[in-house]
């Protein structure tokens, strides 16, 4: 054994004690800020309902039953509902914020570069506001007697005297206004990236603008896309805030499910069972996006 062993090895458990200590802060903050949330959450889901709505043995799955709409008077499709329309929203938003992050990341992308910082600073901006203010703007746009409502009313999407807000329309709008920079800003750094040759050459090669931008343009910002996803579906399915103040009670989401229930409804293993469901959510649709990133070629390590 060589008189170097000893020293390699205090040198070595002086790193590791070093990286245990750099992490320990960290891993802290994450167990009780998260892990033990999430354990107390699924523990309460698994009680009984009490008296005034606080948790209590023993534990059951009836509050998983009354979320599927099984309760004493028979089953009702209404939490059904909630569930289909969170998902239908979280979806439908996804591909609206699609459809106008790609030219707004691409038009950025191509401006000069001294303009490219104040663009994006005019995308990011929006968001620094609070949630519930944008909300209330909104709210006072789609307003009746607004200008928005009255090309509404002559066109003919709604009827006189009614204005766009509350609705289902006013709950999507909101939630693509709320999450565009969350799309925009993963896509425009993946355009920054973008080889350009490869368009030229499948222009040279006679696709169209359509072929052209899912043969070289799609793959090649499939990570930005697949972060921006990320960020958009998953909030959107769980948004409390944008339903409950743009939807009027019209457009309940899950997350306005779960509040009830912690709150007026005052039954904490249902809105439990709720806020667990979206956590699984979550983790499912985490999995969908790293193996559809994968299959498509994409760059598995933005999820």
């Amino acid at each position: 054994m060589s008189s170097a062993d000893p020293v390699w090895r205090r040198r070595r458990h002086r790193e590791t004690r070093h990286l245990l200590l750099s992490v320990l802060p960290g891993a802290l903050w994450i167990f009780v800020f998260l892990v033990l949330p999430s354990l107390y959450l699924m523990s309460v889901a698994f009680m009984t309902n009490g008296g005034y709505g606080q948790p209590q043995l023993p534990l059951t799955l009836d509050a998983f039953r009354n979320l599927a709409g099984f309760g004493f008077l028979g089953w009702s499709p209404g939490n059904l509902y909630t569930l289909l329309r969170s998902l239908w929203q979280a979806l439908l938003s996804l591909a609206l914020v699609i459809l106008v992050a790609y030219p707004i990341a691409w038009y950025i992308a191509l401006c000069r570069a001294p303009l490219r910082p104040l663009m994006l600073l005019a995308v990011v901006v929006p968001s620094w506001t609070n949630q519930v203010i944008r909300a209330f703007g909104w709210m006072n746009l789609l307003a009746p007697g607004t200008p928005l409502s009255e090309l509404a009313v002559r066109v003919g999407l709604v009827a006189p005297n009614l204005g766009l807000f509350p609705s289902s329309f006013a709950v999507t709008l909101g939630l693509v206004y709320n999450f565009l920079p969350f799309m925009v800003l993963p896509l425009y750094a993946a355009f920054e990236k973008l080889d350009h040759a490869r368009i030229e050459a499948a222009r040279d090669l006679y696709a169209g603008p359509l072929r052209a931008f899912f043969v070289a343009v799609l793959p090649q910002t499939l990570a930005g896309l697949l972060a921006g996803s990320v960020l958009v579906a998953i909030p959107a399915f769980g948004m409390y805030v944008i339903p409950e103040l743009l939807g009027g009670g019209r457009s309940q989401m899950l997350g306005n499910l779960v509040a009830q229930q912690f709150g007026q409804a005052a039954n904490w293993p249902l809105g439990a069972a709720g806020a667990l469901l979206m956590l699984l959510a979550t983790l499912v649709g985490l999995v969908i996006l790293r193996r559809l990133g994968r299959r498509l070629g994409g760059d598995d390590m933005v999820i």
